[in-house]
């Protein structure tokens, strides 16, 4: 077993003493992640695909590359050789990230081996399935509309067709008999973050809900890594797509604990320190492992107001090797604003009517462009009554107008 790595010694942001991390990803997690460290004294640098993100409005250094292109990730870090690189988003050379990590140029946020393994939803499933044994969904995968009209008939139907590398749902399809199986590869093959030719065919599972395990490795006073759970986080999603999460999730004693022994397994397995979004499915007492993302997952923005140390202070906090508080302070909400339109820049109307909801809060991410169904805020609201925090958010969302420029 690898030895814990040593806490980050910090130094004065733009200065040759200066602790830089770079986050390949900038969105609207990775520019909270961004001010997080910042709040610690670091030198941050924010990297994503297209111009004024929403963590290049907030970093000390932005550059625009196509980071799942070799040549071009491999130069940046080459060229800027931050201390830490926290990967935010699944679209990445990995195997740059391996061969740098090796060569002690940087460290990658786990590891380089966690990021590549849980980047597509191959990696990750082969893991908690066969080598681990944690419960799953019976699944198969395809590499052509032929391999994948044979696992649908193998897993039977309803089944879900997703590409094995996407976010947000896109490029998920419900698949209700072999009729649909063309149209689903299609909508894979369009929905992927990278064009990988391959999707996973999963069988459906009867749950009465899922949940996100905000699951955190750090060091404890010791020295040695820890492993820490938030409450867990319940959501609501459409199409694939997270549209209102709350925190706690009611659930059974027994099934929490599965989730945490699922949790835990998984991520001890993949290692290095920072925060990890485990999704799981939970019937009564069962609990079956989905997916895992080795960094703050969208359903968790719901903790910008119901922890006294959001997932974005944890992730920050775990990965220099500070130490961290994974308590609860209230009961609260989440609900996504969406673009509503296709534009540029927008106008968001309705802000002082949302912010007049009692206990409410809005984050409005500042993207660039704007999309019908892109997230481009969320209202958050706590209460001690969780029925009443999700009433809120969801109103303070509905008040909120965007409107092209």
């Amino acid at each position: 077993m690898a030895a814990a790595p040593a806490p980050v010694s910090l130094g004065t942001p733009l200065s040759s003493a200066a602790t830089r991390v770079l986050l390949l990803g900038a969105g609207e997690l990775g520019k909270e992640v961004l001010i997080a460290l910042q709040r610690l004294g670091v030198e941050t640098l924010a990297v994503d695909r297209y111009d004024h993100a929403p963590g290049h409005q907030v970093a000390h250094h932005a550059h625009t590359i196509a980071m799942n292109h070799p040549a071009a990730l491999e130069a940046l870090l080459r060229r800027e050789r931050p201390a830490l690189v926290v990967p935010e988003i699944e679209a990445i050379a990995t195997p740059v990230l391996q061969a740098l990590e090796a060569e002690g140029l940087l460290r990658v946020v786990p590891t380089a081996r966690a990021v590549r393994l849980t980047m597509d939803r191959e990696g990750i499933r082969r893991l908690a399935a066969e080598t681990l044994g944690l419960p799953t969904s019976p699944y198969r995968f395809a590499s052509s509309l032929d391999e994948l009209r044979g696992a649908a008939e193998a897993i039977g139907f309803p089944c879900i067709v997703k590409p094995v590398m996407s976010s947000s749902g896109k490029g998920q399809s419900w698949v209700d008999s072999p009729a649909d199986v063309h149209a689903a590869w299609d909508a894979a093959m369009a929905g992927g973050r990278v064009s990988h030719g391959r999707v996973i065919c999963e069988g459906v599972i009867r749950f009465d809900f899922e949940i996100t395990l905000l699951t955190v490795r750090a060091l404890g006073a010791d020295g040695q890594v820890e492993t820490r759970f938030c409450e867990a986080i319940g959501h609501k999603q459409v199409a694939g797509d997270y549209v209102e999460s709350w925190q706690p999730q009611p659930m059974s004693a027994a099934a929490l604990q599965k989730a945490r022994d699922i949790a835990l397994a998984v991520t001890a397995d993949l290692g290095g320190l920072g925060l990890f979004g485990v999704e799981l499915f939970v019937q009564g007492d069962e609990v079956w492992f989905s997916e895992v993302s080795p960094r703050p997952h969208d359903t968790g923005l719901v903790t910008l107001v119901t922890q006294w140390q959001n997932e974005f202070e944890l992730h920050a906090r775990a990965l220099l090797g500070l130490p961290v508080d994974t308590s609860m302070k209230s009961p609260g909400a989440s609900a996504v604003v969406y673009g509503g339109v296709d534009a540029g820049a927008l106008v968001f109307d309705g802000v002082a009517d949302a912010l007049r909801v009692p206990g409410t809060e809005l984050r409005l991410f500042g993207k660039p462009e704007s999309f019908v169904k892109r997230r481009m805020g969320v209202a958050l609201a706590h209460d001690e009554d969780l029925a009443t925090a999700r009433s809120r958010a969801k109103e303070a969302a509905g008040r909120v107008r965007p409107r092209p420029a």
